[in-house]
């Protein structure tokens, strides 16, 4: 369901929007997503320059939506602290093709499930309440990761206990998952299905892929729990 509005989106000059005008973190997720995109035969040689010329537009669309706020804390500094590998995603699916891939993001934009799905799209955002950001936590730890616990306990009550002892907390895991857009746990065409699921079917089914992944996992967990 469409529930924001649609922000204009006028592209950014090609001189300014160099690999070297990136982040030291941006410009290493460029690295890897060309690296990765190659390796599936998916972008060509100039593809470095047309992702920088994506996050870059990315960046100053999303600031249109953003609000300032005082504080000290790392994740609330103007830019987004993290890489976007969730429009990088989106330019592997198109094949490296830089308009495609900004027009879908503008029109995605506009979904509920784009604030689910592609994290720094909340970054900041003037549609969450002030006191929301200031705690500098991610609506979707908070809902799809604070879900997925409440499930555990009810599906897979083992795995729950297993993480319980650990120390660590299931929306740790899921967090990491999500923001990564399951990059380096799941193959690329899981990837792209998880992705389409979730467009299509809705943000709740990102709640459902993270314990379907605790499912599959669950022997391996138990028995590194008894080692």
């Amino acid at each position: 369901d469409t529930l924001f509005n649609l922000f204009s989106f006028v592209l950014a000059m090609d001189a300014d929007a160099k690999k070297e005008n990136l982040s030291s973190v941006q410009k290493l997720g460029v690295e890897m997503t060309v690296r990765y995109g190659k390796y599936l035969n998916l972008l060509k040689e100039d593809a470095e320059n047309g992702l920088s010329f994506v996050l870059m537009n990315c960046e100053e669309f999303l600031k249109q939506q953003q609000r300032t706020v005082v504080s000290s804390l790392c994740c609330l500094q103007e830019h987004y602290a993290g890489y976007d590998w969730f429009a990088s995603s989106i330019f592997l699916i198109m094949s490296g093709d830089r308009e495609k891939t900004l027009t879908f993001l503008q029109q995605f934009s506009c979904l509920l499930v784009s604030a689910f799905l592609w994290l720094p799209r909340l970054h900041l955002s003037i549609h969450l309440p002030v006191t929301t950001l200031e705690y500098g936590i991610h609506p979707v730890y908070f809902c799809s990761a604070h879900h997925v616990e409440m499930l555990l306990k009810a599906e897979l009550p083992l795995v729950c206990s297993a993480f319980h002892m650990s120390g660590f907390t299931p929306s740790q895991i899921c967090l990491q998952w999500i923001t990564q857009c399951f990059w380096n746990y799941m193959d690329w065409s899981e990837i792209c299905h998880y992705i389409a699921m979730c467009i299509f079917l809705g943000p709740d089914y990102q709640i459902y892929m993270c314990i379907s992944v605790f499912r599959h996992l669950q022997q391996d967990i138990l028995k590194h729990t008894e080692a």
